[in-house]
């Protein structure tokens, strides 16, 4: 697993790439084991296969927590939340002033043309 200095979704993602290359070769080294025209040494291919899955592991646990992270992401998270839903509160109370006042103008229109009749 990744260590706690490993802070960046970058260098996660750098380290994951590493291990995808590790378990490449581990793959190619049993495959290769395999093919020994003597027979493959079962100890070979019994450590070779458990360092491939613990690497398997490791890189979907560390995939899984960068696809959350990104799922999880809030632009907003750092700024002030109050401020940001009072902006957003203001906003609608204008709108809702601006039709309020459009009315009164229409009606005061309206009010200004039987005058002339």
């Amino acid at each position: 697993m990744d260590s706690p200095a490993q802070n960046t979704s970058l260098q996660r993602l750098q380290n994951v790439e590493k291990r995808i290359v590790r378990v490449l070769d581990l793959a190619g080294g049993v495959m290769d084991e395999l093919a020994n025209p003597t027979g493959p040494r079962k100890e070979f291919i019994n450590n070779h296969c458990r360092e491939f899955m613990k690497m398997i592991k490791d890189i979907q646990v560390t995939l899984r927590d960068e696809i959350k992270s990104a799922c999880e992401y809030r632009p907003f998270e750092k700024c002030d939340y109050s401020s940001r839903i009072s902006n957003e509160i203001c906003c609608r109370k204008l709108e809702y002033v601006l039709s309020q006042l459009e009315a009164m103008k229409q009606t005061v229109d309206e009010y200004q043309g039987e005058g002339t009749i």
